[in-house]
């Protein structure tokens, strides 16, 4: 359970980063409503799951799964250019994240 809590917290990590660029310094409503909630919800799921996780693999996961989310929206939405080398690096970033769940064995 923690694990599941722990993914949707890093994708609600690239929802509020995400929003925090869309608020054009916090001017805009919608997007730092949004970007209010996701962070807060963000950051208790992260907590609950440190319960259980231990507090490194728990951070790494939720930070890669946040920036390679956001990093891949800014692609797809052109906001950011699209790269074969990004794309090999966020790949790369996923692997790692992956492999930080198949070392914690006890959880």
């Amino acid at each position: 359970m923690s694990w599941i809590i722990l993914i949707v917290s890093g994708v609600l990590e690239a929802v509020w980063a995400t929003a925090l660029g869309k608020s054009v310094g916090f001017t805009k409503l919608w997007p730092t409503v949004i970007f209010g909630a996701g962070l807060v919800l963000s950051m208790a799921g992260l907590a609950f799951a440190m319960r259980t996780i231990p507090i490194g693999t728990a951070y790494a996961v939720w930070v890669g799964i946040g920036a390679a989310l956001t990093v891949l929206y800014a692609m797809i939405f052109g906001s950011e250019p699209a790269s074969v080398l990004k794309i090999l690096l966020i790949l790369g970033l996923v692997g790692c994240v992956i492999g930080l769940k198949l070392v914690d064995g006890g959880h």
